[in-house]
């Protein structure tokens, strides 16, 4: 949003007498500060660039999900029925990456350059190799099958943060869950089981968290909140605070420290909580969101059939 023109408003001929100015010089110089407070605090800076709006980059999927960028700032997502995975390159091209990476959901770079992909067909998680070789990370927690991993988050020290929904899917020959709820997990670095952070949601989904490692925001979308948690230095979280009385499906965060949260369209809020604006969408669901392109000021967006792009004055965080 762009502010409104904001003019000086004409001051009673009494204050702006000469009189009145030497005898009363603190009022009428608070006076003047009072004004230009009301003025910059009602002033509103987007973080869209100026005269850009979401355009569709490319339709005709079922459903797009699980947008992750790579250190060229390529974007890869998922067509999660048709279970194929996409790329969006830095030169604004479409291409296909493959099929049948376990129907992946949503996906993120580890530091290596693996794509490390929520699989839900077999409610796994997955490393995809540049190469295409898949090593799978996790199959279960304590001999049960999870719910079906959803969403993820990778620490600067390489352990994965999950969220594990559970959402009944059309591929699966089971109806009901092996797991007692629907959680939060963490994968420390080398490790093969899984640890649970979070227990205490209806439905976590959309994870992200800080370049430094300090903080993680979670969403629980069914109760549609999202949470912000201390990141511990042996991985598990303590602090949880309420950063917004949103839900999301999928999360992002720019260099300034501000929220992505998903839905209706984008809602963005900054690193206190406060809403800054919205970007509506012309589809019936925003799935995911992350920050990609050459210098990572485009704004990628999954939605429903199709995916969106848009610049943005901020860079995606690093």
């Amino acid at each position: 949003m762009r502010a409104n023109s904001c003019k000086t408003p004409n001051l009673p001929s009494a204050i702006l007498s000469l009189s009145l100015i030497s005898r009363f010089p603190v009022a009428l110089v608070m006076l003047l500060m009072l004004h230009n407070l009301t003025f910059a605090e009602t002033k509103v800076k987007s973080l869209i660039a100026r005269g850009a709006k979401p355009e569709k980059l490319a339709g005709d999927f079922a459903f797009t999900e699980g947008p992750a960028c790579d250190r060229e700032g390529n974007i890869f997502f998922t067509d999660q029925p048709n279970n194929r995975i996409m790329k969006w390159s830095i030169d604004n091209k479409l291409s296909f990456l493959g099929e049948n990476f376990g129907r992946a959901n949503g996906m993120y770079f580890d530091h290596k350059g693996n794509l490390i992909s929520c699989s839900d067909e077999k409610n796994e998680l997955w490393s995809i190799a540049p190469d295409g070789k898949v090593t799978v990370l996790v199959k279960d927690f304590e001999g049960k099958k999870l719910n079906g991993p959803n969403d993820l988050w990778i620490a600067p020290n390489g352990g994965i943060y999950l969220t594990d929904p559970f959402y009944k899917r059309t591929w699966w020959d089971h109806q009901s869950s092996e797991q007692d709820g629907e959680h939060v997990y963490y994968l420390a670095p080398g490790a093969t089981k899984l640890v649970r952070v979070v227990t205490d949601f209806k439905q976590p989904n959309g994870i992200i968290g800080t370049p430094d490692g300090k903080y993680l925001y979670i969403a629980d979308i069914r109760a549609n909140k999202t949470w912000r948690y201390s990141i511990n230095a042996d991985g598990t979280l303590s602090g949880k605070k309420l950063f917004a009385e949103l839900g999301s499906d999928g999360m992002t965060i720019d260099n300034k420290g501000n929220i992505y949260l998903t839905g209706k369209g984008v809602t963005i809020f900054n690193p206190d909580g406060v809403l800054i604006e919205n970007i509506p969408i012309p589809e019936g669901w925003t799935a995911n969101v992350c920050f990609g392109g050459k210098d990572r000021h485009l704004l990628f967006i999954t939605a429903s059939k199709s995916v969106y792009g848009i610049k943005m004055k901020v860079k995606g965080a690093k």
